[in-house]
């Protein structure tokens, strides 16, 4: 039996940390039951992830706003100053598919600001343990050096032409990925330099990958260069771009021309 551990005490970065690494585990026993076909298993872990992560925020953190993607929408999270994000599954398609590239994203954001998180890689095995990877905004370690050819990540599925064109004005090699925290986090861990998204997406997709690449001193922006606004009343958050900081002014102009030009 498990010691009980008592959440109310744990720092918030703990509390990330401890919940993705959870969720990710429940999520590869429900894949591993092999109860559901592909398009199944990705619902049912949705949900059986979204389950555990709030009842635990709920628990731990009363008193904070929550919003999941998997979870009804609460307007009363607006008048809170601390509010978790929440991804049970970021990157559905491939949990199906038993892909690697896929996250559980647990962040926590204060006056609007990404302040804390911790985005889980339950596929990721770097250790050998068979444990996954968890990278958090409390544990930071040092990029690796940049190589010579710059890679950008992008969707394997339906890549932005924006990014496809940022690529070819920077000679960067495309690199396919799944779920929005796997491109994020592989910038971190040296798998690519540029993360540049503008084909849509929500604040649960961005959220806690941006605190923990923030954390690591990493660019983090829209692709016009404002900053990124959590706990907004309209939770689309259509682009983002994350990178190193020697590359973002590069990237911004890059951005601006092709949008004069449009």
């Amino acid at each position: 039996m498990s010691a009980h551990v008592d959440a109310k005490a744990l720092a918030d970065a703990d509390l990330a940390a401890h919940l993705a690494e959870v969720a990710g585990r429940i999520l590869l026993e429900v894949r591993s039951s092999g109860l559901f076909s592909a398009k199944a298993l990705g619902k049912a872990g949705d949900q059986t992830a979204n389950q555990f992560l709030v009842h635990a925020l709920r628990e731990a953190r009363p008193d904070d706003g929550l919003l999941s993607e998997e979870e009804k929408d609460n307007a009363e999270r607006l008048g809170k100053s601390r509010v978790w994000i929440v991804d049970p599954v970021d990157g559905t398609r491939e949990y199906g598919e038993e892909r690697a590239d896929w996250a559980v994203h647990v962040g926590l954001a204060i006056d609007g600001k990404p302040a804390i998180g911790a985005v889980a890689l339950p596929g990721l095995d770097l250790t050998g343990t068979g444990a996954g990877t968890v990278l958090r905004t409390d544990r930071v370690q040092p990029l690796p050096p940049a190589p010579e050819k710059l890679r950008m990540v992008v969707s394997r599925t339906r890549p932005a032409k924006e990014a496809v064109a940022v690529a070819e004005g920077l000679d960067a090699e495309l690199v396919p990925m799944g779920s929005a925290g796997a491109k994020a986090m592989a910038v971190i861990l040296g798998q690519a330099d540029i993360y540049l998204h503008s084909g849509g997406q929500y604040e649960w997709d961005s959220m806690a990958p941006v605190a923990v690449a923030q954390a690591h001193g990493l660019h983090c922006s829209r692709i016009d260069g404002s900053p990124l606004v959590y706990n907004q009343q309209d939770v689309y958050l259509p682009d983002l771009l994350i990178c190193r900081q020697e590359h973002a002014e590069q990237v911004l102009s890059l951005v601006r021309t092709l949008d004069q030009a449009a």
